[in-house]
Formats: structure tokens, C-alpha cells, sequence
């Protein structure tokens, strides 16, 4: 557990320089400069990204379960994932409705593919994972949204084909990612079992 929790403190810590200390971060910005930040700021969101990994495939080899989830929100679960990647889709999919209402699409995607899982998982390990990103989400988008209203931004509307692209594309992602790609890269089928 305590290699999970080191890489939720790194590579959310990392991720969260814009919310709780963007001075700081424009500090380092400028004695680093943008491009040796960047490196920084990827070799440890890298670290942090592998920590997480690790610590949970640790985790998951004695799991401490808090509880069961019934059936019915495994469900739920693979509707909200659905949502989460329409949304991930619609953060690339230029001039599309949904990144027009709201704005930071890739947050709110995370969001849901947190909750989504929080759903359908019952173990501290699945707790502290995707509860922790739940939190960082929620602090981010409203952060995010915030500095729009602060800075006046605003987010041009979007067109109906793209639109359908995005719905389209994070569609055929989610489809793929469930009954096929989740099985391969971490080891559980969300459909028929383990």
C-alpha cells in the first residue's frame, strides 16, 4: 500500500502544481524554463504513473475489502465509464457541444471514470486509488473553471458533427477498453467475470 499512496502524493501532487501553487509553478517556469519544467514535470508524473501501478497490483494480491458491491452498481458503472470516455473523446474532437458546455471535458472524464469505479470496487486499495482521483477531478475542475470566469475565456460553440464524432469515438473506445483491451492491461474483465 505504501508504494500506491507514494505515487497517488507524486503524481497527484504534480498534477495539482496549478491548483494549490501556481504561483510556484510559474516561478519554476521561469528559473527552469518551459521546456526542461516539462521533462520535470513528465519524468514525474512518469514515476508517480508507475508507483500507482505497482502499488496497486500489490494491493490487489491481498486486498482489504471495506465492501461488496451489489451487482447493480457494476452496472451503473459501465454506463458512467461509457460517459468518461464520450467525454476523454470530446477533450480531442475540435469544435464539438460538449467541450463547448463544459469546457474541461478530460476533468470531468476523470471524474467519471472515478466514480464509475469507486461503483463497482469495494477494497481500501480501490478506495484510496480512484477515490484520491475523484477528489483531485473535483478540485481541478473547479479551479479550472473558476480562472475561465476570472479570465473572461470563453469557449466558442460547438457543430453537431463533431458532436456525433465525439459520442462516436469515445464509443468505440469504451467498447473496445471493456471487452477487450481491460482484460489485457489490468487483468480484470468488467463483462463475464475476472
Amino acid at each position: 500500500m505504501e508504494y500506491l499512496l507514494a505515487g497517488l502524493v507524486l503524481f497527484l501532487g504534480i498534477h495539482s502544481a496549478r491548483i494549490f501553487a501556481d504561483g510556484w509553478r510559474s516561478q519554476m517556469v521561469a528559473r527552469m524554463g518551459l521546456q526542461p519544467w516539462k521533462m520535470l514535470y513528465t519524468a514525474l508524473s512518469l514515476a508517480g504513473l508507475v508507483l500507482i501501478v505497482w502499488g496497486w497490483g500489490l494491493a490487489r494480491q491481498s486486498p482489504v475489502l471495506l465492501w461488496q458491491p451489489p451487482a447493480g452498481l457494476r452496472h451503473a458503472a459501465a454506463l458512467v465509464t461509457l460517459l468518461s470516455f464520450v467525454l476523454l473523446a470530446a477533450a480531442f474532437v475540435p469544435g464539438n457541444q460538449i467541450k463547448a458546455r463544459f469546457h474541461h471535458p478530460m476533468v470531468l472524464s476523470v471524474k467519471a471514470w472515478a466514480l464509475a469505479h469507486l461503483l463497482a470496487n469495494g477494497s481500501l486499495a480501490d478506495v484510496l486509488l480512484f477515490g484520491s482521483f475523484l477528489a483531485w477531478s473535483v478540485a481541478q475542475f473547479i479551479v479550472l473553471r473558476r480562472r475561465d470566469r476570472r479570465d473572461g475565456r470563453s469557449y466558442p460553440p460547438g457543430r453537431l458533427g463533431a458532436t456525433v464524432l465525439a459520442v462516436l469515438a469515445g464509443g468505440v473506445a469504451w467498447a473496445v477498453f471493456a471487452f477487450w483491451l481491460h482484460a489485457v492491461l489490468i487483468g480484470v474483465k468488467p463483462f463475464g467475470g475476472q
